[in-house]
Order: structure tokens, then sequence, then C-alpha cells
């Protein structure tokens, strides 16, 4: 494994596609603003993958000139990104769960040849007494491609409900807009997720209110005649109002449709 590691991640000499493809699960997690060699984090993941902090920051800014969301709100990244990053970018956007998963494996590589701890949500599962071996691993690398689901989505949203605005980590959830179960391909994908409160979360999966092509909120006919006091005062108010969007991978018009088509089918 030592051997593999240093061909993956050399610390000289153009970067790999291991290299690349961290940087872009870094990118996806991280706020644009906190896209520099002085950010600690980066610090340390430029060091884990053999790489400067500052070349790290600036590989990220390469995505960023790739992501329309950047763009929409007028922001350039930089430019001249290549066709590695390029192809770093299709490749996630073909199959978010396999490369996501790759990334995984990678980080607990790096983790393993430095001597490091597995991170503390992970070992919880993995020091459960009632679970195989195979059932552990498979456990650990959920919790980690729904941890980086939530941080990016989360991230992207500036860690506010797109709707409602809180701000509380703990009533904020990555809501997935087509569910989980339905397309391993896209369910780890940033724009598969809204940053919602619990309550708003809830009412989305069940189908009680859907989103416009211009994303706006579309009550369904259920929450529109329902006689509850409490949700005609928290949902009412909402109707066509237009959610915040977020600062990267703005939600995919086509998995919209697909909720909106589930929800007119539920009604």
């Amino acid at each position: 494994m030592g051997d593999s590691i240093s061909m993956d991640f050399p610390h000289s000499g153009n970067w790999t596609e291991a290299q690349t493809q961290l940087a872009f699960y870094f990118y996806c997690q991280t706020p644009f603003g906190q896209l520099h060699q002085r950010n600690p984090k980066v610090v340390e993941l430029a060091a884990w993958i053999g790489r400067t902090p500052s070349a790290l920051a600036m590989k990220c800014c390469n995505f960023a000139s790739l992501d329309p969301a950047m763009a929409a709100r007028g922001v350039s990244g930089l430019g001249n990104a290549g066709k590695l990053v390029q192809k770093v970018w299709d490749d996630f956007h073909s199959n978010w769960d396999l490369l996501a998963g790759q990334c995984e494996a990678y980080l607990a590589a790096l983790r393993d040849a430095q001597g490091l701890q597995v991170p503390e949500e992970a070992a919880d599962i993995a020091a459960g007494e009632d679970f195989t071996g195979e059932v552990r691993l498979a456990l650990v690398a959920q919790r980690r491609k729904q941890s980086f689901f939530r941080q990016a989505v989360l991230s992207g949203y500036r860690n506010r409900c797109c709707i409602t605005g809180i701000s509380d980590a703990r009533l904020l959830v990555a809501s997935h807009i087509v569910p989980w179960r339905e397309d391993a391909k896209i369910r780890l994908h940033p724009g598969n997720g809204l940053c919602l409160s619990a309550l708003h979360d809830r009412a989305f999966d069940q189908y009680l209110f859907a989103l416009s092509d211009d994303c706006r909120v579309l009550l369904s006919k259920q929450m529109r005649q329902t006689s509850d006091v409490f949700l005609r005062q928290t949902f009412w108010p909402i109707e066509d109002k237009q959610i915040e969007l977020p600062e990267r991978f703005q939600p995919e018009l086509a998995f919209i449709r697909r909720h909106r088509d589930q929800m007119l089918i539920a009604e």
C-alpha cells in the first residue's frame, strides 16, 4: 500500500488523478471563501496528498471555474483548469457514489500510512460488537458518504435552511430531492440536495410541497387544503417563495422535476 500511495500522491511533477479527485472532494465540502492557503484544513490535506497549500487552494479554484452556480453568482474561479480537472468534474457527475467512495478509500489509506486514528464517528461503528467485519466496513463507508453529502449540501447553502433561514445545525437536514434509495449514481450529488429545517425536510420528503423550475415553493393540494392551524401558519406563507440558492451546485432541474412529478402523482 505504501508504494501505491507514493505513486498516487507524489510530491512533485504533474498532479495525479487521485490528488485531483481529493481536491474536488474537498472543494465540494468547503465554503468558497475558505479555499485559501491559510485555512488549516487546506494545509492539512495538502500535506497528506503531497502538495503545497497554495497549490491545493488553486486547484479547488480551478473547479470553481467549472461550476455554473459560481458563474451565476459572478464568481469566475481560476481559469485554465486543464483536461484532468474537467475529467474529474465529469467523472463525479457521472457517478457520485462511486467517486466519493474512491476518495474515502484514498483518505483511509493516507490515514493508515501515517498511523492516524479512524475518525471518531467511524470508530463508534467499527467498535460495535454486534457486527461482522464486512458489515462494519459497509456501515463505516455509508456513514462517511452520508457525512460527505451533508457537509457538501449544508456548506453550499451557507449552513442555513433555504426556505426559513434557520441556521442552528441541530435543526438542519441535507434533504435529498430524488430519494437516496432511487438512484445510487446521484444520491451523493450536492445538486440533489436542499438544506432544510427538520420540519420542512419531512414535509418535502412526504411530497407536501415541491419546487417549480425556477425554485419557487409549490404546495401540494393536501397542504393547501389542510385544516391544521400550525401547518397553515407555517407553510401557506411560503407558497411561491423562491428558495435561497446555494453558492455551489444549484438544484438540478431534472431532479426537481422528478420530485414534483411524484408530488402530483401523490395528489
